[in-house]
């Protein structure tokens, strides 16, 4: 099965210029856990509400700050050739919960491990991306 077939294609994305709250707000609105940075349609971060925790509020950032600050700028990316599959080694190797999918360097679509899981074919290995993104991490000391 190809990824085209479970992808999310209406994504929203926020800019280098947005906020932090007006990044929070909008993935509040969507009830979403991350949201891609684009400028001119072209995916330049991702931010996820953790980064906002443990990058934006444990550090002492005002909500002003741009989300630049806050974003991880070298994102796991898949492609719209991909499979079901591919999608989900990607996402157990690198322990991520959503994958971006670009054509060149524009966002076309998201996939979620809850888009992988829900379609048949997909869940064993959805099943297996999750058991491997869900290994607690050892405590840092």
């Amino acid at each position: 099965m190809n990824i085209t077939e479970v992808m999310t294609t209406d994504v929203e994305s926020c800019t280098l210029k947005s906020s932090c709250n007006e990044v929070a707000m909008k993935m509040k609105e969507l009830e979403i856990g991350s949201m891609p940075i684009c400028e001119n349609e072209r995916l330049v971060g991702i931010v996820t509400d953790r980064d906002m925790v443990i990058k934006g509020i444990a550090n002492n950032l005002s909500g002003e700050t741009s989300i630049s600050k806050l974003m991880t700028e070298d994102v796991i990316k898949g492609t719209p050739d991909m499979s079901v599959e591919q999608a989900a080694e990607i996402m157990s190797q690198y322990q991520i919960r959503r994958l971006p999918i670009v054509e060149g360097d524009k966002l076309v679509g998201m996939v979620s491990l809850g888009d992988l899981a829900i379609h048949n074919k997909s869940t064993e290995k959805a099943g297996k991306a999750l058991e491997d993104i869900s290994v607690p991490a050892e405590p840092n000391h």
